[in-house]
Parts: C-alpha cells; structure tokens; sequence
C-alpha cells in the first residue's frame, strides 16, 4: 500500500509498505481523509520529543470500513467512520480508575506508534464510531475537536459565563465553539488579525489582537474589571499562560490546551491570591467522540469553515511545508488519500 512517511526530520516520502495484518477484534479500515495536526508538524520538523523515526504521521482521519468482525456497535463493511487514536494500556492506575487518556503508557498514532498516512490501517473495533451520515471530510476534523471539547468540559463552563480563547488556531476555534455550545460568552485573542476574522466567523462575540492591543486591559474593559470566568490557553506559550493568570477572574478557571515546549517562571502565590483553578487537559474520552459527531451531524456548527486546503497524497510532502511555514494564513489542512 501507499504510506506517506516521515524518515527523518525534514524528509517525509510517499512510499510502499506492507498492508496490515489483522489481529483478534481488529477491522481493515481504507483511510479516506487525514488532517494534519500540529503534532504531525512537530514530527515532520524535529520538534516532537516522544516521536521516533522512521515514522507515518497522523491520527486525525475518516475510513471506510472494508472488513470488520462481527459486533454490538452496528458496524459493517462500507460505513463511512473515524476513530479513537490514543492507545491506552488498561492496566495502569489511570486506566484502572477510568482516565484512559490519561494512560501513563499512552501510544498515540502517528507519535509512539504509526498513524493514518496510508491506504489503511488495522483498527480495533471498540475504538471505531459511526460517522452518523457525516462526510468523510468533516470525519477528519472529528479528533482535534474533541481535544477541545475535553478540555471544556474540564472545567465546567456554564451558561452565561465570559470565556477568553487565548490562540486561534484550530484547537482554539474548536474551543470557541465548545464553550458557545456550554451558553458562554467568547472572546477570542491571538496575534494574527486572519485567525481573529475566523473566530468572528464562528460566533466570537468580540477579538483582541494581543500584538497591537494589551490583552490584560482590553479583558478588564470587556469584563468590567471583573476578569473572565474561564480563559483557555491554546498556544502553548508562556506569555499566553500568564495573560490567563491575570486575565481571570478571583475564583476562575484556567484550562489548559497548548502543548509547552519552555519552561514558565512565576510566583505562584497569585493562584492563591486569586484562588484560581488550572486543568490540565489531555487527549479525549470515547463519550467526547460520540458528542462532537452528534453535534457535527446536527448541523449547528459548519466545521468545514475549519479546512484552507486539501492536497492530494502524492502532494503530501508539500502539505507538511506549508504548515511548517505557516504564518497564519493556513487553519485546517487535509490530506485525500482516497476517494
């Protein structure tokens, strides 16, 4: 089969390898659409610690279901799916108590273990879910959304609440959407004014660009001085950690998205002074899957809003470029490898 694969930093390839052989439980999936994740970029350049090379990216995607053993999930050959690509042990105390995107052994495609970038995969049945009548391009874009409607959900958001999405990338607009979906009141600040237009596309109810503007004092205007209930950090920068810090609210909610790669000096005695809650969010829960499809499928979101780009497989290595000199323009890129 065809596998778009990474060999080492900067040099990605399409090349053949072995169709998978399926094991006890497992379906054939043919992959339709991939999304690019900024994982798969940080693979693609280098900047990926826990990736090891040779290695084919990816783990946000759509199949159709060429094969599957006998189930009580309804599945059958030719459904349109996509799937959970975090591989939990079961055995550690994470996934003894439930918190299986929490596996202190974690593989995840694409990163620990080999992803979707090809003709197909071999799956396990228990992680596929029904596409519910979604196109297999909005399928791709199922897995990122539901990294940001984990996180949500981490910290309750509530009706009426005023929330600020720190990054508008994909992951921050996918946030957006899932605190609008809670009843919050979003703003959204990052530093490109082409990410700003799109979260206004997608319901913002006002913008900061933090490159021209003092995020702190334009959310103590929006606030009235109050600070925001719940602030979401997608970048993973320090400086956009700290602007949480102090653009919340006494007794708000922090939750963290964004991956850091630096480490983040502070004194801590201001998340007692303000008694502030930080959650860390990690992955997503079969029931986040099962939600953001339904809500998908119900057509209050056009998520394909998300998608600049969509290149052809045989083109993949040019995909993996442009995001890794992306400055801004590009939000959600796909790759087709198959009608």
């Amino acid at each position: 089969m065809k596998t778009v694969l990474i060999n080492k930093p900067f040099e990605i390839a399409v090349t053949d390898t072995e169709k998978p052989v399926l094991k006890e439980g497992e379906a054939l999936l043919k992959i339709l659409y991939c999304g690019i994740c900024g994982a798969d970029v940080a693979s693609y350049t280098g900047n990926q610690p826990f990736t090891t090379y040779p290695r084919i990216p990816g783990h946000e995607f759509s199949a159709e279901i060429v094969s599957v053993p006998e189930n009580d999930r309804g599945l059958k050959a030719g459904d349109i799916v996509t799937a959970n690509p975090y591989f939990n042990c079961g055995g550690c105390y994470s996934c003894q108590r439930g918190y299986v995107n929490c596996c202190t052994d974690n593989k995840t495609m694409g990163v620990q273990r080999d992803g979707s970038f090809c003709e197909y995969v071999a799956m396990p049945v228990e992680r596929i879910y029904d596409g519910k009548g979604l196109s297999a391009k909005e399928l791709a874009l199922v897995e990122p959304f539901t990294i940001s409607w984990h996180a949500v959900n981490r910290a309750p958001v509530k009706k009426g609440d005023k929330v600020l999405v720190v990054g508008a990338g994909p992951i921050g607009l996918f946030a957006l959407i899932s605190a609008l979906e809670k009843g919050a009141e979003v703003y959204v600040s990052d530093v490109l004014d082409g990410r700003l237009e799109k979260a206004l596309e997608f319901g913002a109810a006002g913008v900061i660009n933090s490159a021209k503007t003092d995020v702190v004092s334009e959310s103590r205007r929006i606030t009235n001085g109050n600070g925001f209930d719940v602030c979401i950090e997608a970048c993973g920068q320090s400086v956009t950690f700290l602007n949480c810090i102090d653009c919340a609210a006494f007794a708000g909610n922090i939750i963290l998205i964004g991956n850091g790669k630096k480490e983040t000096t502070f004194l801590h005695s201001i998340l007692l002074k303000k008694e502030l809650n930080v959650f860390g969010s990690r992955n997503s829960y079969p029931a986040d899957f099962k939600a953001v499809i339904e809500l998908i499928a119900s057509g209050r979101v056009d998520i394909m809003k998300m998608v600049s780009d969509i290149y052809p497989m045989d083109r993949a290595d040019e995909a993996f470029k442009a995001l890794a000199n992306n400055s801004g323009e590009l939000c959600k890129v796909l790759v087709k490898i198959a009608d």
